[in-house]
């Protein structure tokens, strides 16, 4: 008898976005979203292009039907629109553990209250539904502007994995390896309630007629 999947398809509301578990209909909303900022030409992250758009789906639902990852679309609550996409991965059931990766969202998002409110819902479901007892982040060494998001969430640096991977155009990737412990939570999250309400009220001031 097989066991029961640990990571059960869920959607999380918040108050600027809703996270939604991911389609292979969702194509064409990614692709829109990408394409604000040419995101796929940033050589260090792996956000889909045009090319790879179905390869990308096809993996993350197939790590998804291996009970090792949750995919899903992130959707403007406002507009109704797909804005990026980010997930639970390399989850490893039995020691309660899992990774937040696989994070983009449209260049007019970035920088605003999305992310945090993104990070607050994914990590309340894993340490308040999962009972995870730790949740890492990776990021490649170059990625300065990730490495500092995820700093700010209140992650630990638990070290670099150096040569970690061989990139598609055959260099080497260093990764950065953080994590917050099921024990930190209650703390980080007091932080990112805080921080999750001041860039909603800072980009409703930055919006014409706010």
């Amino acid at each position: 008898m097989n066991e029961p999947l640990w990571l059960n398809e869920c959607e999380l509301v918040g108050t600027v976005v809703t996270l939604r578990p991911l389609r292979a209909s969702d194509a064409q909303g990614l692709m829109a979203a990408a394409s604000d900022g040419r995101l796929w030409e940033l050589w260090f992250t792996g956000v889909p292009s045009p090319a790879s758009i179905e390869q990308y789906l096809a993996s993350a639902l197939s790590e998804q039907s291996q009970g090792r990852a949750l995919p899903f679309v992130v959707v403007d609550n406002a507009s109704g629109n797909v804005i990026g996409s980010t997930r639970f991965c390399n989850a490893t059931p039995q020691h309660r553990r899992v990774e937040i990766g696989y994070t983009w969202y449209a260049q007019r998002f970035q920088r605003s209250a999305v992310n945090t409110e993104c990070k607050y819902l994914l990590l309340g479901h894993a340490f308040e539904h999962l009972s995870a007892i730790a949740v890492e982040f990776r990021t490649h060494w170059h990625n300065r502007a990730s490495r500092e998001a995820i700093a700010r969430l209140g992650a630990k640096q638990d070290g670099v994995l150096r040569n970690h991977q061989i990139e598609s155009e055959g260099g080497f990737r260093d990764t950065v390896v953080f994590s917050i412990l099921e024990s930190e939570w209650p703390v980080v999250k007091k932080g990112l309630a805080f921080e999750r309400v001041r860039r909603q009220f800072a980009t409703a001031d930055r919006e014409p007629g706010g």
